[in-house]
């Protein structure tokens, strides 16, 4: 048994040993060292990236926003904080923390610059999605820095930095910050720059963790006392940065359950002939959580009523009120362009399943011209062309089956090899294996 726990041992350590390709702690000390500084190219190169962020979150563009990570150096001083507390360099900290600092505040003037100018004033979906940390903000960037310090411990230059420039997205939170300086909208400022910090903090937290685990030389202090207070630094920052966003994270789970199950509880329990649920919406807050649904047609009685408020248990909605508003001389505000825009996308949902079975069914016989254009480029000696569904029924009394017919004339005839290419282009055409060809 000792022999094969051994050998688990061996393959686990030799699997997972980063000492192969690792390059001189020098050289990985200096490569991370040069690229704190924010000066020159790094800082126009930040702004630039800033620029292009901004403009992707305005326009809601996730390619744009990915190419301003790519560019974006910001990485720089939060991994040399990370690499100097992992070797106890207390200079290498002061400088990456100042560098920080100081391209922290020319991204937010950049960005709330462009935002005060920009006549799109709108927040899209990419620049809320920087408004709301998690605890799941906590993981990606700390297994990012894990990833970007291995990286950076290796001889060859890999993919792996870019890779998590964009996984860790440090440039975003600073532009929406930015914006939400810009148009007065304090809560997207603070929760943008609380994401900005949860990044920063982990990414340095994973550097030093991986500089410990490759066992980098260490300096050693003068005062043993200042490494314990570091330490004790570390400790309260990491508190200080993860315990909001846990409870940030917990609301945002606990809301997405809540609005599941409700969703699920309208649509199995309000199934009646004369009524219907024209508006419902679900109000969420700590306290109180509300589904609030408007009901057009026959009233519901109150034994209905109270029928429906006993299956809330069923869908784990247990202390969740239910408001129901029905019958048109009822004492309330109905909102009657919603009813009214709720029974149009009713109707013309209906209408578009109408009208999807009528074109598998039967399809008019119109020649294709625009089809029919192209083929004579393929097939010079092509007259007439035209296509049609049809219903093909079987003798034998099976389910009738739908396909499409083509019709193609010729001057002359065509050989077989030519006839099966054309077939095969035509299914390829209309992305469907189901069409039959006649020859004339």
């Amino acid at each position: 048994m000792s022999e094969i726990t051994r050998g688990i041992k061996n393959f686990m350590a030799h699997r997972f040993s980063l000492s192969e390709d690792k390059a001189d702690e020098a050289v990985i000390i200096e490569a991370i060292r040069k690229n704190v500084d924010f000066k020159g190219a790094n800082l126009w190169a930040l702004i630039f990236a800033v620029f292009i962020a901004s403009i992707g979150l305005n326009v809601n563009s996730t390619a744009v926003i990915i190419g301003a990570m790519l560019i974006s150096p910001i990485m720089g001083p939060v991994m040399g904080i990370g690499l100097g507390i992992g070797i106890n360099d207390l200079e290498l900290v002061k400088k990456g923390g100042k560098n920080l600092l100081v391209a922290t505040l020319f991204s937010i003037l950049t960005s709330t610059l462009y935002f005060y100018i920009t006549p799109l004033h709108e927040a899209q979906s990419e620049l809320l999605a920087r408004t709301s940390p998690s605890i799941w903000d906590v993981f990606i960037a700390f297994f990012g820095g894990l990833a970007g310090m291995v990286a950076a411990s290796r001889n060859e230059r890999s993919n792996v930095i870019p890779g998590v420039a964009i996984a860790t997205a440090l440039m975003p939170p600073l532009c929406t910050a930015g914006f939400g300086l810009a148009t007065g909208n304090w809560l997207y400022a603070l929760g943008a720059l609380y994401l900005y910090f949860i990044n920063s903090v982990f990414i340095a937290i994973a550097t030093f963790l991986m500089a410990r685990y490759i066992k980098m030389h260490r300096k050693h202090f003068d005062d043993p006392g200042i490494g314990k207070k570091v330490n004790r630094y570390m400790v309260i920052v990491v508190l200080i940065t993860i315990i909001p966003s846990v409870v940030m994270a917990y609301r945002i789970v606990d809301k997405s359950i809540f609005e599941t199950n409700a969703r699920k509880f309208v649509e199995e329990r309000f199934r009646f002939h004369n009524t219907q649920v024209v508006s419902k919406s679900y109000k969420y807050s700590q306290k109180n959580k509300e589904i609030d649904l408007l009901l057009i047609g026959n009233e519901l009685s109150k034994q209905e009523l109270d029928s429906l408020r006993l299956h809330l248990n069923d869908y784990k909605l247990r202390g969740v009120k239910l408001n129901i508003r029905q019958g048109l001389n009822a004492k309330q505000e109905i909102d009657f362009s919603q009813i009214k825009a709720s029974i149009m996308e009713d109707v013309f949902s209906r209408q578009q399943r109408t009208d999807t079975v009528k074109a598998t069914v039967k399809t008019p016989a119109v020649a294709d011209t625009s089809v029919l254009a192209e083929l004579k480029v393929l097939y010079p000696g092509i007259r007439s062309f035209g296509i049609s569904s049809m219903v093909v029924h079987t003798a034998e009394g099976r389910k009738a089956d739908t396909l499409k017919v083509a019709l193609a004339g010729f001057g002359s005839a065509i050989r077989p090899a030519d006839r099966i290419r054309l077939e095969q282009w035509l299914r390829v055409r209309y992305k469907t294996a189901g069409i039959r060809l006649i020859v004339q």
